[in-house]
């Protein structure tokens, strides 16, 4: 194929990034849309970088020093990157090259001044934006500055921050290439930035229009505050005109300067409202082009716009396909999951298929659409207060646009707004024997599973499966498992609310429910204490567990002294809980039993910081609290005027609570024990494809649907691209934050506490966990890498289930996500710990190592000087 090192901007579109770069191939694709004005220009090609970077030999020594570099070594890649630079610049530009492009400024005006912009081709991606990582040159007149500057431009790729971002977004710098854009200057009378979704909220129907007056330069470069239009429907709704007293305007002679605005035209809006309407107007045209929204810079010329870049917004959170032009409230599952981590496609769309609520994906996260409920006023207050009880921040949001009147449509209460989840179960008597009954039905109902899967293969195991969800769905929908459930839940509201209105006392079931029986979280905490206890008096053992890091470890431990016990002790512990892991709803995610190196520094910090027999005395411990604390409150009950009676109901609402509340983390382990079973039966399936050369590695799998991955089982067909650009997907949607409450227009709507009994500075959240505790915070955002010690206080995104083991360690716990009865605010009391759930932002709020105070009563952490 014939080298191309010059193409005009009309002969390239958006499907040539890897010739002219992301910025190339958006402008060329831009100057094909009808009414949209792009200025004339050029691009020198990413052949032609590849001939610069060919006649430098060195560049490839200095590219595989800078790949085995520690990204965190600032000082050396800097050195580094500065020496490719200067190697791409002083490489000359071969002769015939250099005639190419002269001869393509002759068309346009050599004379005349250009923009030369550099155009990766890892940039203005729709999951990467690479925004400001190379360099862009205003104003360069002639030949001889044109091609200097394209050199720059060269260069530029490998910029310190440059080399960085690609470092920390995984990408190869040799699998990245560098185009230049030349392009005919614009004079700008105002220019700046539009936006076509509201950049903050995320709402698709609110454009934003930054603008100031002269070249964009000073916006981007924050010399000035721009004046901003907030424009929806064809109308601006909000505006703020900013005092702008700088621009940057360009020089006769090339370059550009600062220059001060006269006074009086200072607080002038630089675009008047019937201007910004209109720019918004043609954002919308190229919106609906690239078919996202857009990043856009304009200028304002005296017969219009001009439209210099568009690039896709990448920090907008995706929005959940309707099929529909209707108003949609979606909530977040991940957040009453404990898991607001992306979820692979199987992982997703398992949850879909044994959910016992109808979920829609995005952002590889699931939601669910509670418009209907809400429209109806007697399902609007169930669904509220349920959402009130489990994240007072969902119940806010929901409530901040119910409060728009015109989102939600209304309906009359016979709407079809269908009853809550399990609907309102009938009470139950308080009999332990019914939690055995439970827990008896689920074991029963593995074991048939595990029994038979055995023999299953192929698209055989798939008709199966789809037959195991629909009895996943009845063993999790069992009406006697849900009164148990609401049984603990209720007898624990009836107790903090009526103890609160008789004693004054908040939260004070917390410490009545403390040692519960039948909770399988709690145990699992505890029993990796007992683990600890049997390897702590083995030397060898335990020198041996500080350096793992071989999945085969348990193997090797048998040749020690001691190591036998050892193994059992884990194997066991395995056996039991193996099939758990952080973000476990995710079928994907590697369990302990796949990755028993996990628990390894758990079980390390157990042996350091607990005597023998911790676990025991620790249950025992919480039992005679509990029983001390339901003495003290009903003697005190008594105490009061109609005392027996207050007494009487309260002793039948703690004997309820001490009987149900364990069980309330028994159905979740039921479903991920099911799990692991339908794990291991679809990787050896994987494993069969990949055997038959129909998969590259068994892991593919997890980037395809249950239903996808079924159809490649029955046809032995898969679209490779299709993997390859779900796993894109995926890293793209780790860096995105998922919100609490999604509506239709993609505006994420955060929610607030609203309470003003708290002292200034403090970071307010959910108390879940009563007590106050004062301690060293420990950051942790990956189980794996916790190193805690007595007294800590675990500060970390979400806990679910497999976090347990770390509770019995620490002091108190902070977490952004969680409610009343999500699964570490119940380990949290069953454990005693003083605990903050739902507390925005706290792992970035609050440093690792600094000394907090947890309020568990009262819903706050201050940060201690």
């Amino acid at each position: 194929m014939t080298e191309q090192y010059v193409l005009d901007l009309q002969e390239v579109d958006e499907t040539q990034i890897a010739v002219v770069g992301g910025k190339g191939a958006h402008l060329g694709g831009l100057s094909r849309i009808e009414g949209i004005h792009v200025p004339g220009g050029f691009c020198v090609t990413t052949d032609a970088f590849r001939r610069i970077m060919a006649q430098a030999p060195s560049i490839d020594d200095l590219l595989d020093q800078l790949s085995r570099l520690d990204p965190d070594d600032v000082e050396a890649n800097r050195t580094l990157s500065a020496q490719i630079r200067r190697t791409v610049e002083e490489a000359a530009i071969p002769g015939d090259l250099a005639t190419e492009i002269t001869h393509a400024l002759a068309r346009l005006g050599e004379r005349a001044a250009y923009a030369v912009r550099s155009s990766a081709t890892a940039e203005d991606l729709p999951t990467a934006s690479f925004a400001g990582q190379q360099d862009t040159y205003l104003n360069v007149v002639g030949p001889t500055a044109i091609l200097r500057h394209i050199s720059r431009c060269w260069a530029s790729l490998f910029t310190e921050r440059a080399v960085t971002y690609r470092r920390r977004n995984g990408i190869d710098h040799r699998t990245v290439h560098m185009a230049v854009v030349v392009q005919q200057m614009v004079f700008p009378r105002a220019s700046g930035i539009l936006f076509t979704a509201d950049p903050v909220t995320g709402n698709r129907k609110v454009a934003t229009v930054d603008a100031g007056f002269g070249l964009g330069e000073a916006l981007v470069s924050g010399l000035v505050n721009p004046d901003v239009f907030k424009v929806r429907r064809g109308e601006v709704v909000a505006r703020t005109i900013a005092a702008k007293q700088r621009s940057v305007q360009a020089l006769p002679t090339g370059g550009t300067q600062e220059v001060a605005v006269d006074s009086q035209r200072q607080e002038q809006p630089a675009l008047t409202d019937a201007q910004a309407v209109e720019l918004v107007r043609l954002g919308r045209r190229i919106e609906a082009h690239f078919g996202r929204p857009q990043d856009i810079e304009w200028c304002l010329v005296e017969d219009g716009f001009r439209i210099v870049q568009s690039r896709p917004i990448t920090t907008l959170f995706p929005i959940p396909e309707s099929g529909d032009q209707e108003n949609h409230l979606y909530v977040s599952v991940g957040h009453q999951q404990m898991m607001t981590d992306p979820m692979k496609p199987l992982g997703f769309s398992t949850w879909q298929l044994t959910a016992m609520a109808p979920m829609h994906e995005a952002g590889g996260r699931l939601f669910v659409d509670v418009t209907r409920r809400l429209a109806s006023p007697a399902s609007r207050a169930a669904l509220l207060d349920l959402m009130g009880k489990g994240d007072p921040l969902v119940r806010d949001a929901l409530e901040t646009v119910l409060d728009r009147d015109d989102f939600v449509p209304s309906l009359p209460d016979t709407g079809p707004g269908g009853p809550l989840v399990g609907g309102a179960p009938t009470p139950i008597e308080t009999d332990p024997a019914i939690v055995t009954e439970l827990i008896e039905r689920s074991r029963a109902s593995i074991a048939a599973l595990e029994r038979d899967i055995r023999t299953k293969t192929g698209p055989a195991l798939f008709d199966f499966l789809l037959e195991a969800f629909e009895e996943h769905k009845r063993v999790l929908g069992d009406p006697l498992s849900m009164q148990a459930i609401m049984a603990g839940m209720e007898a624990t509201w009836w107790l903090n609310d009526k103890l609160q209105e008789w004693l004054g006392e908040k939260n004070a079931a917390d410490t009545l429910t403390l040692s519960a029986p039948d909770n399988v979280t709690s145990e699992m905490g505890l029993a990796l204490l007992d683990v600890a206890d049997v390897i702590r008096p083995h030397a060898e053992v335990v020198a041996f567990l500080q350096d793992v890091d071989d999945e085969g470890f348990l193997d090797e431990l048998a040749k020690l002294a001691g190591g036998s016990e050892a193994r059992d002790a884990i194997e066991g512990y395995l056996d039991r809980y193996g099939m758990r892991c952080v973000g476990e709803i995710d079928i994907t995610r590697p369990r302990w039993r796949e990755r028993p190196t996990t628990l390894v520094p758990v079980i390390l910090d157990n042996v350091r910081n607990f005597e023998p027999g911790a676990a025991q005395r620790r249950f025992e411990q919480g039992r005679h609290k509990a029983r001390e604390k339901e003495q003290d409150v009903l003697a005190r009950l008594r105490a009061l005027p109609d005392g027996e009676r207050k007494a009487d109901e309260t002793k039948r609402m703690i004997d309820r609570v001490r009987t149900f509340i364990g069980y309330r983390e028994y159905p979740k382990y039921g479903i991920i024990s099911r799990y692991f079973v339908y794990k291991q039966a679809l990787l050896a399936e994987a494993e069969r494809l990949v055997q038959a050369e129909v998969l590259p590695e068994q892991e593919d799998a997890f980037y395809l649907t249950f239903q996808e991955l079924h159809d490649v089982a029955r046809s032995h067909q898969v679209d490779h691209r299709l993997i390859q650009q779900r796993k894109d997907a995926f890293r793209s949607y780790q860096a995105l934050t998922p919100p609490r409450v999604l509506t239709s227009d993609g505006e994420a709507v955060t929610g607030a506490y609203r309470r003003d009994d708290v002292p200034d500075g403090a970071l307010v959240g959910l108390p879940v966990s009563v007590g106050t505790v004062e301690g060293r915070a420990r950051v942790v955002l990956d189980m794996a890498d916790a190193d805690l010690e007595a007294g800590d206080i675990l500060v970390t995104a979400f806990t679910d289930p497999s976090w347990s083991p770390l509770f019995v360690g620490i002091a108190g716990l902070v977490t952004e996500v969680g409610g009343l009865m999500t699964h570490g605010a119940v380990i949290a009391r069953e454990y005693g710990l003083p605990a903050v759930v739902g507390v925005e932002r706290a792992t970035r709020l609050i440093r690792d190592g600094q000394r907090i105070r947890v309020h568990g009563t009262d819903g706050y952490i201050e940060i201690l000087p």
